[in-house]
């Protein structure tokens, strides 16, 4: 599973799609992370403001990892494009 993310929302829907890949529910996975059910529903419909912590402990549940890498240019335009 290889995913870009540009947003929180971004983020919630791969961790939501691994989620119900691996069958787990919210319940599931706040149990497996060490999270309030809440936070999950919260960080899944894309809030902004999530700790980098909970992400990570959400990932390590989830058995992913983040990759940084450069941003591709098939993507949305820069500003300076817009302009």
């Amino acid at each position: 599973m290889s995913e870009i993310s540009r947003s929180p929302a971004d983020i919630g829907n791969i961790l939501r799609n691994a989620r119900r890949a691996q069958q787990l529910s919210q319940q599931d996975l706040a149990r497996r992370a060490g999270v309030w059910p809440r936070t999950i529903s919260l960080i899944e419909s894309g809030a902004g403001g999530a700790k980098l912590d909970t992400l990570f402990d959400l990932l390590a549940a989830l058995d992913l990892e983040l990759q940084i890498a450069p941003r591709s240019r098939g993507a949305a335009p820069d500003v300076e494009e817009i302009f």
